[in-house]
């Protein structure tokens, strides 16, 4: 079975698009908002479109993947518009981040509930 997530502009409206004159408005108003976005100084414009076919029970595997950047300028006029295939990629392995829970904490944790309502008014007086 094949199925697209994402979206990419076609080169019909990607043409439209002048690096040094158009903005992030027109470039939103001829191609549509972004699938995302640079977040440090108000980055480019990525449009990502990845083709999956999943085989009976097996895990999808991506069989093509397009992405289209549009950066821009500080003045947020565009400066490059650069596609990228699948070939272009390359795999990046993800860190797990965990913090490990000792014994200890969880020690400590049970002896300060573990004491709530172990003191009696006697206990208090004294």
């Amino acid at each position: 079975m094949e199925r697209t997530h994402g979206w990419t502009p076609p080169d019909e409206l990607l043409q439209q698009i002048v690096p040094g004159i158009d903005s992030r408005a027109t470039v939103e108003d001829v191609v549509g908002p972004p699938t995302a976005s640079g977040v440090l100084n108000d980055g480019g414009f990525y449009y990502i479109e990845t083709d999956m076919r999943r085989i009976g029970w097996r895990a999808p595997e991506i069989t093509d993947r397009r992405v289209v950047a549009i950066t821009f300028d500080e003045t947020g006029v565009v400066s490059n518009i650069a596609e990228y295939g699948l070939e272009d990629g390359r795999i990046v392995p993800i860190s797990r981040r965990v913090t490990q829970s000792t014994d200890s904490n969880i020690g400590f944790i049970r002896r300060l509930f573990g004491n709530i309502g172990g003191l009696s008014l006697p206990d208090i007086g004294q």
